[in-house]
């Protein structure tokens, strides 16, 4: 893609005129793109995530802690929810990083959750090199817009909260019970066993997921189980 496609992105998405160009053009630069093209493209966008990465967290940290006088914990599980990968790829996806990306051809044929992961690098890679080319207050502009005004909607909706324990709290304030979970099978040789899990409320079924432990496939459950929830809030 042109150079020009990202000035412009520059302009239209994070309101800035790079000085250095290349320094945006590095954020959206994967390892692999790199191995591909070593004779003209010297850097990848690894040390920038790593920048992004700290300056994300703290003016998420610093809106929050001047907007709510909540204690520590709570403010913790609320930063946790605003800067995962599923909330800063989801971010990235929006602003149309997507177009923008330079991947190999064997990860651009890769999976969603791959690519999800890789938006979310890159979104952390812009950030530090906003931070670096334009400063800290352009970078806190750029995530108070993309990332912070996501807030009110993942407070309505508890998705602040961990999938088991929003589970429980809808299960126990809609059914008066507390989710069970089930391993319903194990498939695989031990290196590579996949676990499919169910929970239950009432001893009714009310999601069920895999992975590669019980762990996450008791979260995927969880998963499934709060979409039925809130599909059975919405049909009332």
């Amino acid at each position: 893609m042109d150079i020009s496609a990202y000035q412009a992105f520059a302009r239209e998405k994070l309101h800035v005129t790079f000085n250095d160009i290349e320094l945006l053009l590095t954020a959206f630069t994967h390892r692999s793109y790199l191995n591909e093209h070593k004779k003209t493209v010297s850097a990848h966008n690894e040390r920038l995530e790593f920048l992004g990465d700290a300056v994300l967290e703290l003016v998420v940290t610093e809106y929050l802690f001047n907007t709510y006088p909540d204690p520590e914990g709570i403010l913790t599980n609320w930063r946790s929810s605003l800067v995962r990968t599923e909330s800063i790829g989801a971010a990235a996806a929006k602003f149309g990083f997507e177009p923008l990306l330079r991947l190999s051809r064997g990860e651009k044929r890769g999976t969603d959750r791959a690519r999800a992961q890789i938006l979310a690098n890159s979104f952390e890679a812009v950030v530090g090199a906003l931070y670096i080319d334009q400063g800290y207050e352009a970078a806190k502009v750029f995530i108070l817009e993309s990332i912070v005004s996501t807030f009110e909607e993942i407070l309505a909706t508890g998705s602040w909260m961990d999938a088991k324990s929003h589970l429980q709290e809808l299960a126990q304030s809609q059914e008066s019970a507390t989710p069970v979970y089930k391993v319903m099978s194990e498939d695989g040789p031990d290196h590579e066993k996949i676990f499919t899990v169910g929970v239950y409320v009432n001893s009714k079924l009310r999601g069920q997921g895999n992975g590669p432990s019980k762990q996450h496939a008791q979260q995927k459950a969880a998963e499934a189980a709060l979409k039925f929830y809130q599909k059975d809030t919405t049909a009332s």
